[in-house]
């Protein structure tokens, strides 16, 4: 394999919440097979219901049987294999997961890593490998409690997020550790190492415990995010001997040593091939998208999200800074806003007879800067803001009810949302302007009415990627830089890949009405936070 560099092939996996992702690209990184195993459909007996499990008892406790991703890797193996798969040729192995999940391995779960039976399947030689056997995953709403001692422990939220890049937040893994430790202390006392599932994934690969990256442990409440190692305060509030339980960090590009014996001799990867830090999936994403220095990822979805490659971290108690997956001097933010897709569908019923033409027509009648006129609509409570409701304002700052005109509404609405994101990404300190490439995806993405506000509100051109899958990808191209990285940047190692496409660059007067814009934004928040109820 060693010798012929240009037939080797690289293998990318994407475990997420409602199914895992596998993909096989060459030494150009063209897709050779892709497939997948979804959760609900092909893996009935565990009775998940969107990949997780929720009782209505409990209806902020959710987890997943951690056996079913361990069969769902046995499954997705023989799919590869029945594609015509030649896993002789995989020269690396790189994932990610769903993020804030946690694992948690019984005492001799090394051992049953270490002496894998090739004739038999993982699932049933590890079915008794984990001291809690449903993962608490990113959905569980229940460590309320375990968020504030991990606050308390270091002072303050705004502590917290300056040490770990996050206040806490009851998804993380830290809380959920000390959930673990405080309320089953039998099954924490008898776990010999705790995974995220990014690293439980690639302990399968490896035979052995994987190590935690810095850039998926950086979502944890747990890692110093600047000297890349554990924080003793913090380890102490949530159970007793964790430091050894989570085992010591890696940089995320780093090779973590060649696949277990077991896959060399049941699927015939060649005993050379090499595991890379599996990471999490935001990330992961991040590598996919190709961003850059001073590129911004928007995904318009359900959800908008907002990737930004940052040289320094700061500290901002909404969001999350994390380490960077490709640079390890480096650091990414993520800035989600739970009000997307489905906002602008709600207005689009109200306003435009649920026509995304007719919508577009509207957005498109009414000038730059909507006569001054702004509105921040949240349907669900938003994360940055923390407001709900909708917030319309006249040039002159007034709260009204309404606004006079359809088209006015629809601009309000698309402006007051990318305003939002603007105001936030330089919160966090990234610089937007002309240089800046906004790189556009999620369903969204295909309305160029929309992205032309993108632009304008952002003063920079938008881009969008034909890349689908962007997390899966970023693994599969992780796996071969990690390889590559002391002889070739990724840049280098990706410019067999097509360039985003331009699709709109900004109006030449955009910056001199969206500045004061963003600036007035920011005005009213801050009044909103003070007072919702206030008459402007």
């Amino acid at each position: 394999m060693g010798d012929e560099p240009s037939k080797a092939t690289y293998l990318g996996l994407d475990l997420s919440t409602q199914q895992l992702k596998a993909v096989v690209v060459n030494n150009d990184l063209e897709v050779l097979h892709e497939t997948s195993v979804q959760f609900d459909n092909d893996l009935p007996e565990f009775r998940t219901y969107g990949g997780v499990l929720q009782r209505k008892e409990e209806p902020h406790v959710v987890t997943v049987p951690t056996l079913m991703w361990i069969k769902a890797l046995d499954m997705i193996l023989d799919k590869l294999r029945v594609c015509g798969v030649d896993f002789s040729k995989v020269a690396a192995i790189c994932g990610c997961a769903q993020q804030h999940g946690t694992v948690y391995w019984t005492k001799g779960g090394r051992n049953s890593l270490k002496n894998l039976d090739p004739e038999k399947f993982l699932h049933e030689q590890l079915a008794m490998a984990f001291s809690v056997t449903a993962s608490p995953v990113w959905m569980d709403s229940s460590t309320s409690a375990e968020c504030k001692l991990l606050e308390e422990a270091v002072g303050s939220p705004e502590k917290l997020a300056e040490i770990t890049g996050s206040r806490a937040y009851e998804r993380f893994s830290g809380p959920q550790i000390a959930k673990v430790s405080r309320k089953r202390p039998e099954a924490y006392s008898s776990t010999e190492r705790i995974s995220l599932i990014s690293s439980f994934l690639a302990s399968l690969f490896l035979g052995d415990y994987a190590p935690i990256d810095w850039s998926d442990g950086s979502g944890m409440n747990l890692l110093d995010i600047r000297s890349k190692d554990w924080c003793d305060e913090l380890l102490e509030v949530c159970g007793p001997s964790l430091k050894e339980k989570l085992g010591k960090p890696v940089s995320s590009t780093s090779d973590i040593g060649p696949v277990s014996t077991y896959f060399v001799e049941r699927f015939g990867f060649d005993e050379k091939c090499r595991v890379i830090a599996f990471t999490g999936d935001n990330p992961s994403s991040l590598a996919g998208m190709r961003l850059k220095e001073g590129d911004v990822a928007c995904s318009l979805g359900t959800s908008d999200t907002l990737f930004l490659w940052l040289n320094e971290p700061k500290t901002v108690t909404e969001g999350h800074i994390l380490c960077n997956p490709l640079d390890d001097k480096a650091y990414m933010t993520l800035l989600c806003f739970k009000n997307g897709s489905l906002t602008r569908k709600r207005i689009c019923e109200s306003a435009a007879q649920d026509s995304w033409p007719i919508f577009n027509e509207l957005l498109e009648s009414t000038p730059r800067g909507n006569f001054g006129n702004l509105g921040l609509y949240f349907d669900a409570k938003e994360i940055l803001p923390v407001l709900i409701g909708d917030y319309k304002f006249n040039k002159a700052n007034e709260k009204i009810s309404r606004y006079n005109s359809k088209e006015v509404e629809v601009r309000a609405l698309i402006e007051g949302q990318f305003i939002a994101r603007r105001a936030h990404a330089e919160d966090f300190g990234f610089s937007i302007g002309p240089k800046t490439r906004i790189i556009a995806t999620g369903g969204s993405s295909v309305n160029k009415a929309m992205l032309q506000v993108l632009a304008d509100v952002f003063n920079s051109p938008v881009y969008i990627s034909e890349l689908t899958n962007s997390a899966m990808m970023g693994a599969a191209y992780r796996a071969k830089f990690a390889l590559l990285k002391n002889e070739s940047t990724y840049e280098d190692i990706l410019k067999s890949l097509p360039e985003p496409t331009i699709v709109c660059e900004p109006y030449d007067d955009a910056d001199t009405i969206y500045k004061p814009m963003v600036i007035r934004y920011r005005n009213i928040i801050e009044q909103l936070m003070e007072n919702p109820l206030k008459k402007f």
